[in-house]
């Protein structure tokens, strides 16, 4: 009797630990993802690599994925669940020049392109002057690549 029990507990132990082995690998951040606007968009999407910026930069999951005031989610894991840009920032394009003006920043930041260029372009501005340096982009081309369907277009 007590082989049967000692069985039936060594199973139900490897039945747990392999849900929870799987259950943490499917729930990880994918380390590459791709950017894309979920409406028409001129340029090509942004291919992001967490693994790049987390591990490489030390740069925390906060300092991207932020509270409805802007401010930092501290206590992020690898994993945890997460709202996408769009799901906040739901205007689609982007808002600047003679349409932008008199708008607050918490206004212009309800445009997708705005919110997603003043969360990664800010900082990699920051980041090179901090560090007197050029290495983060900051122009459109070096994270938009051209995107080869439309100029096929053109033709």
């Amino acid at each position: 009797m007590k082989l049967w029990v000692m069985a039936g507990v060594l199973v139900m132990v490897l039945a747990l630990s392999m849900v929870t082995v799987t259950g943490s690998m499917a729930s990880k951040a994918q380390d590459v993802i791709q950017l894309e606007a979920p409406y028409p968009h001129t340029k090509g999407g942004v291919t992001f690599s967490h693994k790049k910026h987390n591990v490489d930069y030390k740069i925390s999951c906060g300092e991207c994925h932020h509270d409805d005031q802007g401010k930092p989610l501290t206590n992020l894991k690898d994993g945890d669940a997460v709202k996408k840009c769009f799901e906040c920032h739901k205007k689609p394009g982007e808002i600047k020049g003679k349409e932008a003006k008199g708008l607050s920043d918490k206004e212009k930041l309800a445009y997708h392109a705005n919110a997603m260029h003043e969360n990664c372009v800010g900082c990699h501005k920051k980041f090179n002057k901090e560090k007197n340096s050029k290495a983060a982009p900051q122009q459109c081309k070096d994270c938009h690549p051209k995107d080869k369907d439309k100029d096929k277009d053109k033709d």
